[in-house]
């Protein structure tokens, strides 16, 4: 099983597309909830999902009913790692360190983000840095594959 960590922001756009077909990160939730691949977060994930849905932005668009499913659909659904592994200094802001030290402590095959800096890594202690379409395309691939 391909295990996976997204950043917050491909989170919230996830569901913010979830009934969107041509969204990739809404693609990405819906293929995770079909088993695809294992969603691993830490809690500093799921707190900086929490935290934006609070935000005004989220309110106006979401139920409150819609926000706790989520929430609950990831506190249930997604495996919990915790960070063991320290990094500082590599990604330009200290919240994505954590995003990347979540990655590299469950030892993940990859990690999604639509950061640009997480990005431009590649690769990080043996984590590979994708954007959701680049991952999605690798989902794709890998299937067409089995299927053959």
């Amino acid at each position: 099983m391909i295990r996976v960590v997204p950043d917050s922001n491909v989170i919230l756009s996830g569901f913010t597309g979830e009934f969107v077909s041509t969204s990739t990160p809404g693609e990405l939730i819906r293929r995770w909830q079909r088993g695809d691949f294992q969603l691993i977060v830490s809690h500093h994930i799921l707190n900086e999902v929490n935290r934006a849905f609070t935000s005004s932005y989220y309110q106006d668009r979401f139920t409150l009913p819609r926000i706790t499913g989520a929430m609950r659909l990831l506190r249930a659904e997604a495996e919990l790692t915790p960070i063991t592994v320290s990094v500082g200094g590599v990604a330009s802001h200290p919240e994505d360190d954590l995003v990347l030290a979540a990655a590299v402590s469950a030892k993940v095959d990859y990690l999604f983000t639509g950061d640009a800096t997480l990005k431009k890594l590649d690769r990080y202690q043996g984590v590979t840095i994708v954007t959701p379409r680049e991952f999605l395309t690798r989902l794709e691939e890998k299937q067409t594959i089995e299927e053959t």
